[in-house]
């Protein structure tokens, strides 16, 4: 039970402070009380709300984002005076009688999102009662619409509501009636056909998303008066063809990903000077992108056109795009160089171009911006080297890199990372994302791991990734790779990289993923490597190592796969058996191999003034449909208790 001397008439412990056990009744009968936040807790038990005979003046109640479970008490119904009340994620697992929030006749603001009932809410029976309602979320309860015609009676000033993944399969006529309405969310449900016309003519409507239905078609004529005022736009996941959709000009963020628009991007989006946001993504758009994007730069803060089949070059549209954080050209037809006037985006933190046709050398020219993250080249045809004689590598803030499958070419140094400075804040509480400065929007990438494709819906801001693979790299792996003390993911595969796999590899004790496979390495894998408690991805296979596998937990329950290709290779997961002095052997190795690595390791960070520091937290959606990969579920579990 929750006990302690708190702050009235104001009791807010809101925010992952952990909290636990029953909400006391008591509570409740705190005659000066008027706010209760406890939202985002770990209450748990079913609570009721008093049995005062005195009127509440509780006006505020927030109990959202706790593990309540069991029936809403009926004395909520007492709570005459409460304006604001948030239900939200209350584990009810049985049917709930919306009809004792009846009696709340001043409620203003109710959100009863997510409260897995096992019944419907009937929109009619809490409009006919909640008439000073200005603010409804039912988000994932099942919602009927059929009892609510045009003429129903409706709270007059509802300005807010959300109905995500409600079941609903028609678009609910009684909105139109919603005078005051400026936010409407009927996003997840399976609505089909064309969106009404009626809905442009909404005089206060500011933001409007439709996204993952089954429209086919919005629905406009030339005596419609589009709202003046709208702020965001979401239509993505459906299922609309033909041109482009122009929103009105005062349209800020734009979302029509995952649709089948077609024909070129038209130009008059370039009108559209206070877009913030503009995603195109994953339609058929083709042609070129139109110069005169470069109108938007004052305000655009991301332009996502991956996945269509734009071609040409991209135009130099970028000089003075200063607010510009995220910009993902990625898996479209584009040829040239990269445009330089890149370098005139202070602020951005996301480039993709992947999975093009680019024909370019490293762009040493971009590791001056100052808060670049995420830099993927991958699959194009950039070439040369990847350092430059005599100058810093660069990229302050850079956390992932990923070259694969371009042609670069040479020797990394051996103090080739000691010049990197991947390191990330560890001091947060809770999940952060890159790009969390908005709502609009997240980022998202594709990682690969045994050639599998894994789609990172947000990308964790703690996430530190370097993608070498598929290349023309050769000579040594550079020992100093084992300064990057807390790196997660690290793939090296598929180039010509010879010589031993660098012991210092072992320092590297957050490392989750590794694939030094198809190279040419040669002698032990180091039995050091059996001590990265945290690895659950190794695959070193197609090489020319010999000896003895690590006889550890990580190494003894990869498949043999992840070592095949090496004829000297022996003991488990192979078929091959050791000789009965190989741990012997390995204990020896691995003394000498710790006393090299410090030596080394001392001597370069002491020269560079390095200690790079990376942590990685990610939350993943599979491309492909086959089991998950250990090492990426792992991860996300371990995170989930920051």
């Amino acid at each position: 039970m929750i006990g302690g001397n708190f702050p009235l008439p104001l009791l807010n412990l809101t925010s992952h402070n952990t909290f636990t056990g029953t909400l006391s009744s008591a509570l409740f009968n705190i005659p000066s009380l008027t706010l209760i936040d406890l939202k985002d807790n770990e209450l748990t038990h079913v609570f009721e709300f008093g049995n005062s005979s005195s009127p509440s003046r509780l006006e505020r109640l927030l109990l959202g984002h706790n593990h309540f479970r069991g029936p809403i008490p009926i004395s909520i119904s007492k709570l005459v005076s409460v304006r604001e009340l948030d239900l939200s994620y209350f584990n009810t697992g049985m049917s709930v009688d919306f009809g004792i929030f009846s009696q709340l006749k001043e409620l203003m603001d109710l959100d009863l999102s997510y409260l897995n009932t096992t019944g419907t809410v009937d929109l009619s029976i809490l409009f006919s009662h909640l008439k000073s309602l200005s603010k409804l979320d039912l988000s994932g309860q099942h919602v009927s619409t059929s009892k609510m015609g045009s003429n129903s009676s409706l709270p007059p000033h509802l300005d807010r509501l959300q109905l995500l993944g409600c079941g609903i399969t028609k678009f609910p006529k009684f909105v139109q009636n919603l005078q005051h309405l400026s936010d409407l969310d009927l996003s997840n449900n399976n609505i089909k056909g064309r969106v009404p016309k009626w809905i442009w003519k909404l005089p206060r409507l500011m933001n409007l998303n439709l996204s993952n239905n089954s429209f086919t078609r919005l629905q406009r004529s030339s005596n419609d008066v589009p709202v003046q005022d709208i702020l965001m736009l979401d239509l993505s996941s459906n299922a609309f063809q033909g041109p482009l959709v122009i929103p009105p000009v005062t349209t800020e963020a734009m979302l029509v990903s995952k649709n089948n628009f077609t024909g070129k991007i038209p130009r008059s989006i370039c009108r559209h000077r206070f877009l913030n946001v503009l995603d195109l993504s994953n339609n058929n758009f083709t042609g070129s992108i139109p110069r005169c994007l470069r109108n938007l730069n004052e305000y655009l803060s991301v332009l996502n056109l991956r996945y269509n089949q734009l071609s040409g070059n991209i135009p130099e549209i970028f000089t003075n795009a200063t607010e510009l954080t995220s910009l993902d050209l990625s898996h479209n037809r584009f040829v040239g160089t990269l445009p330089r006037s890149l370098k005139d985006c202070p602020v951005l933190e996301v480039l993709n171009v992947g999975s093009n046709k680019i024909d370019d050398a490293f762009p040493f020219w971009l590791s001056s911006l100052p808060k670049l993250k995420v830099m993927v080249l991958r699959n194009n045809r950039f070439k040369g080297l990847l350092h430059r004689p005599r100058h810093s590598f660069g990229y302050p803030n850079l956390q992932i890199i990923d070259i694969a499958n371009n042609h670069f070419t040479g020797n990394l140094p051996s103090y080739y990372f000691a010049e990197w400075n991947m390191t990330t804040n560890k001091d947060f509480k809770g999940f952060r994302y890159i790009g969390d400065g908005g709502s609009y929007y997240h980022d998202s990438m594709v990682l690969i791991s045994k050639g599998v494709e894994m789609k990172l819906e947000r990308i964790f801001t703690l996430l530190t990734a370097i993608d070498f693979s598929g290349n023309k790299l050769q000579g040594m792996i550079p020992e100093s790779v084992g300064l990057l003390k807390d790196l997660i993911v690290l793939n090296l595969s598929s180039n010509v990289f010879t010589g031993n796999i660098p012991s210092s590899l072992a320092n590297l004790t957050e490392l989750e993923s590794l694939d030094l496979s198809h190279n040419k390495l040669s002698g032990h894998i180091p039995p050091a490597l059996g001590g990265l408690t945290s690895i659950s991805n190794i695959t070193v296979s197609h090489n020319q190592l010999v000896g003895p596998i690590p006889q550890s937990t990580q190494f003894q329950t990869q498949s043999a796969s992840s070592f095949e290709g090496n004829l000297g290779l022996c003991g488990l997961p192979l078929s091959e058996k050791c000789g009965d002095n190989v741990e012997k052997e390995q204990s020896q190795v691995l003394g000498s191999e710790e006393e090299e690595d410090e030596g080394i390791l001392s001597w370069t960070a002491a020269a560079i003034g390095l200690a790079p520091g990376i942590i990685l937290g990610l939350t993943i959606e599979y491309i492909l449909n086959i089991p998950k990969t250990r090492w990426f579920m792992n991860t996300a579990e371990r995170f989930r208790s920051f």
